[in-house]
């Protein structure tokens, strides 16, 4: 490659003028940054068009590393502080050539260290500057763990060696050993940093995969060689108090971690498999997780509504959607907000996702008895004045419920339906009196997450007719949406977060009226058009208006069906 600068170059494509290039060098002089970044943040040019310029006046291939499954046994081979110094992260070793990923492939200082520091042939290859940002935090993020898998693979080979004839003795030693723990609570952390829900470890026939639920959607995230899988299920086991010499059957169990300051708790499942034992462990993070109204999405109408809602002393209050709609969460903000020093406060869970102080929380064990219908019973003998069942399943605990709503106790709880409708619909159908759900029944919380556009890469656009009839709305209508275009901040799926979408039903004489005479599906939805009411499909829509989320997330969300 003939050394050229990068102005040079920009000006022989006729990408800059000489007047642009003296100008952003003038800009350099004070913040120091590459030449690149300073036309890119002046706005002269896009950093699409100078890697376009790049590929085609040095012939230098393009990569995006955040799409590359970066080994990360690479972290050892490249010193992170020399791939943050330079922003240059390695992608893939082949032999004694090592390709790197980097924003400013004309910067030769960096090439000339990553060579020095690695002693291979180096081979760049162009990458936009968040891409190789991204790829860092993820390579050296999983550095931890390389360095763990590294120690185990030199302790497990060892022992191999010296102690072929006490192999679960060894295994016991090995799960417990340092390098394993590191390895495990590394995962946790990145987990734990990502905002993960879930982790997911995967056997195969080749090496274990690990899996983290991130906004919803599973990410690769590392892969564990084959011959390490047992010492890591092992020790994920011992957290959570199960059975390691058990690999037959499922086991459930519960731990906790500290991760940046924030209480984790760790709900780990175990399933058997024909390649060994996957393994879930799902995240709930203690301070994260508890928001207050306006943060999982309620405003205007339907935050006064929330508010007039748990503001009652006496009552049900159901908040319904399909699995993964975030009802535990909205649940757990009412708790939060009705948490006062002068009630008593007791929730019914199956099981216990968060602990919360001042709380009397009870967890379902059907194998002692504790039914949700047994457990009702028995707290109604305890004086509560609030009471939270995780889930009504059958007709006898939402009858229990809903006369304990009915003579004095404000009662939340959540019901598997599409919306407000088919709650009422389902108590009906598991034999549940019209005339007590009337009594009984405050108000309904119907909800849908939706993720976020990233606002790294939101762009507006003008959405077809088909779109505008999709989600209800006039094909005049002169309106613009927005869409994530994707890049590194999000995975490339254009989407970051997740909000809430609410529908609240407030349960007036007229629709009690309504509800005791048994008045068909249709005729209460009819009465609910004319209602000032901010429906899901209302709600969804203004999401999309405002930028918030995108027409096709919208539309996703709004199909999703209860199995």
């Amino acid at each position: 490659m003939a050394y050229m600068r990068l102005g040079d170059l920009l000006i022989s494509a006729g990408l800059i003028t000489n007047e642009q290039l003296d100008r952003a060098l003038n800009v350099q002089k004070t913040t120091h940054k590459r030449l690149g970044a300073v036309l890119i943040d002046e706005g002269i040019i896009t950093e699409e068009e100078l890697i376009e310029t790049m590929q085609l006046q040095l012939g230098i291939d393009y990569i995006d590393p955040t799409k590359v499954n970066i080994p990360v046994e690479l972290a050892s081979v490249l010193p992170k502080s020399i791939a943050k110094r330079h922003s240059v992260v390695p992608v893939k070793l082949v032999r004694d050539e090592l390709i790197i990923a980097m924003a400013d492939p004309l910067n030769y200082v960096a090439i000339e260290d990553v060579r020095a520091a690695t002693r291979k042939r180096v081979t760049p290859r162009i990458a936009s500057a968040t891409a190789v940002d991204r790829a860092i935090a993820t390579l050296y993020g999983n550095e931890g763990a390389a360095q763990a898998i590294e120690e185990m693979r030199w302790e497990t080979g060892g022992r191999r060696e010296t102690a072929q004839a006490a192999l679960s003795e060894s295994l016991d030693e090995e799960v417990q050993s340092a390098p394993t723990v590191r390895l495990v609570n590394s995962i946790i952390e990145r987990a734990a940093l990502e905002r993960a829900s879930d982790i997911h470890l995967e056997p195969s026939a080749g090496d274990m995969r690990v899996r983290m639920r991130i906004d919803g959607l599973l990410r690769p995230i590392l892969t564990v060689p084959r011959e390490l899988q047992d010492s890591v299920i092992s020790r994920i086991k011992i957290m959570g108090g199960m059975d390691i010499s058990e690999r037959r059957v499922p086991q459930d169990g519960r731990s906790n971690a500290r991760v940046k300051g924030a209480d984790i708790d760790l709900r780990i499942s175990t399933l058997p498999t024909i390649y060994g034992e996957k393994i879930v462990i799902r995240l709930l993070d203690k301070t994260n997780q508890l928001l207050d109204a306006a943060a999982i999405g309620l405003d205007g109408e339907n935050l006064r509504r929330y508010n007039a809602l748990i503001g009652n002393a006496t009552g049900m209050v159901l908040i319904v959607g399909p699995t993964g709609s975030g009802k535990s969460s909205t649940m757990y903000t009412m708790i939060r907000s009705l948490n006062k020093e002068e009630v008593n406060l007791v929730t019914l869970e199956d099981p216990v996702e968060f602990d919360l102080d001042g709380v009397n929380q009870v967890g379902i064990n059907e194998k002692t008895g504790m039914t949700f219908a047994g457990g009702l019973r028995a707290i109604l003998r305890q004086d509560p004045d609030i009471i939270a069942v995780g889930e009504i399943r059958d007709g006898e605990t939402a009858e229990i419920a809903m006369r304990a709503a009915i003579t004095g106790h404000l009662v939340l709880s959540t019901v598997h339906t599409n919306d407000s409708i088919s709650a009422l619909d389902r108590l009906v159908d598991i034999g549940v009196e019209p005339y007590i759900i009337a009594e009984a029944l405050n108000g309904i919380v119907s909800q849908r997450l939706v993720r976020r556009i990233c606002p790294d890469c939101r762009e507006e656009y003008e959405p077809s007719e088909e779109e505008l009839e999709r989600l209800g709305m006039n094909g005049g209508e002169d309106v613009k949406f927005y869409r994530g275009r994707g890049c590194a901040h999000c995975y490339h799926t254009g989407y970051r977060g997740r909000i809430g979408v609410f529908e609240i039903l407030m349960l007036d004489r007229k629709l009690k009226r309504a509800i005791v005479e048994g008045r068909h599906r249709s005729e209460l939805s009819e009465y609910l058009n004319h209602e000032h009411y901010i429906s899901l499909a209302e709600g969804a829509r203004k999401l999309v208006l405002d930028g918030v989320t995108s027409s096709a997330e919208a539309i996703r969300v709004l199909n999703s069906t209860v199995d």
